[in-house]
């Protein structure tokens, strides 16, 4: 067995160690860890290319939003994990263990503190010192990715005022197994995710390598510390984050050169996209939406003019008035969760609103708009007050980033700030409800995992 297939077996009885699945008499048994350390840079770049692992974030955050609605019998075939997230139920897992949204995140930190370790005992010379600093920038860059997307789940969402003794979630930061699984505090949890990140930004290419967005480069650094500062209500510091990326790089892709009576007009090398990734290839999440019994949400689709393109583009008209997805954003069947410009062009606008900037946010909303609206009808929007745009700016970020992972993050953060959005569900004549900073809101952590490594776990 060849040395690359040796580490990729050995790992998946290691991840069932991280995730709390294994067997007790496997866990008496402490592997050494030594073993498993490549100290090849091919080798460690392919753990950091093996896409079906790195690329993934979570997606029952998106299937507890409110993007879209089931039919009672489409409810019935889910999964139960799928099932109960949809209805917010109390008992999400009814013991199941090996949650993806916790196991795949989880082994993207293991793959990136295998790298780090291995890099650590790679001394580059002038031949290969670019290639060693993409590695350690990418390994970096994955860690924060995957803890971020696991905070933004299984933590509850950030308050400053409180962080240093919120829960937090494990930080591991060394490929031993053997190291106990402990829940750092919420400001631990950030101060790792933003160090990493700022971390990255030294290490990272400059240029963004258009043909595999599999890799990041260090505009895809700064614009995942964006949405991170962003959920953290740093908007000063997103703000920040986000223009130094659209001051270098801003493209958008204007949607009348689509076609809009064709299915999959978006490609997996649009120009906006700085990073692909993708919800989860194994289960259900979210590939029930391109197929019947799982619709648009009403009043999502209401809400785009009649000149908005990006209702053709983006859904399909199944019967009058009923819509389910024509396809991701970024040109595949599994929802886009990646890092894009338009993202970013949303989160500058916000923070410029918050910060009483109404003209500069209009200006980001007018260039984001020009590019999506039929040729000949854009119309500026016109003057308003901070308060309005800022209304405008979070409408606007739930049609343009709606089914990428974004949605139960805003949710989350607006609620906090006293925006009350209260969530309903109407299956079969029952009626479900999430109110507003509902324990809900924070899924609970599997409980394979809570079995194993003892850590606490979250109300509900």
């Amino acid at each position: 067995m060849g040395k690359i297939s040796m580490i990729r077996v050995t790992f998946l009885l290691l991840l069932s160690v991280l995730a709390g699945g294994c067997h007790k008499s496997f866990l008496d048994q402490k592997p050494s860890t030594d073993l498993l350390i490549p100290n090849t840079m091919p080798v460690l770049q392919e753990l950091m290319d093996n896409t079906q692992v790195m690329n993934i974030s979570p997606a029952l955050g998106e299937f507890s939003a409110d993007n879209f609605y089931l039919t009672y019998s489409t409810w019935l075939s889910l999964d139960i994990k799928e099932a109960n997230a949809y209805i917010w139920a109390v008992d999400l897992y009814e013991g199941q263990g090996l949650v993806i949204d916790w196991d795949i995140p989880y082994q993207q930190v293991f793959y990136s503190n295998t790298v780090l370790q291995g890099l650590a005992g790679i001394q580059p010379d002038s031949t290969n010192q670019a290639q060693w600093n993409a590695l350690e920038g990418t390994a970096l860059f994955s860690r924060a990715f995957a803890f971020f997307n696991v905070a933004e789940l299984f933590a509850e969402p950030y308050d400053s005022a409180t962080a240093a003794s919120d829960p937090g979630i494990p930080i591991r930061l060394d490929p031993d197994i053997n190291e106990k699984t402990t829940r750092a505090s919420m400001q631990t949890t950030y101060n790792q995710i933003l160090g990493d990140l700022h971390a990255a930004e030294m290490f990272l290419p400059a240029t963004i390598p258009v043909s595999n967005l599999n890799r990041p480069s260090r505009l895809a650094a700064q614009a995942l510390l964006a949405r991170v500062y962003l959920s953290v209500g740093d908007y000063a510091e997103a703000g920040l984050c986000a223009d130094s990326v659209l001051q270098v790089y801003g493209k958008l892709l204007n949607y009348n050169t689509l076609d809009t009576s064709k299915p999959f007009q978006f490609a997996n090398n649009m120009p906006e996209i700085l990073y692909q990734a993708n919800f989860p290839y194994e289960g259900n999440s979210l590939q029930g939406v391109t197929f019947s019994g799982c619709f648009v949400d009403t009043m999502l689709i209401a809400s785009y003019a009649p000149n908005d393109l990006r209702r053709p583009l983006d859904y399909y008209e199944q019967s009058p008035g009923v819509y389910t997805l024509e396809g991701s954003y970024g040109g595949l069947i599994y929802p886009f969760s990646g890092l894009a410009t338009d993202e970013l062009y949303l989160i500058r606008a916000e923070c410029y609103a918050r910060a009483n900037q109404v003209t500069n946010a209009l200006n980001d909303l007018d260039t984001l708009m020009s590019y999506r609206v039929v040729t000949g009808s854009f119309m500026p929007y016109p003057v308003m007050s901070a308060a309005e745009v800022l209304d405008t700016v979070v409408a606007e970020r739930r049609k343009e980033l709606a089914f990428r992972g974004i949605r139960w993050p805003d949710l989350r953060r607006l609620n906090q700030e006293g925006w009350n959005i209260t969530l309903t569900r109407n299956l079969n004549g029952t009626l479900y409800t999430l109110p507003p900073n509902s324990d809900l809101y924070t899924l609970p952590i599997p409980p394979d995992v809570i079995q194993e490594s003892g850590i606490a776990q979250n109300p509900r």
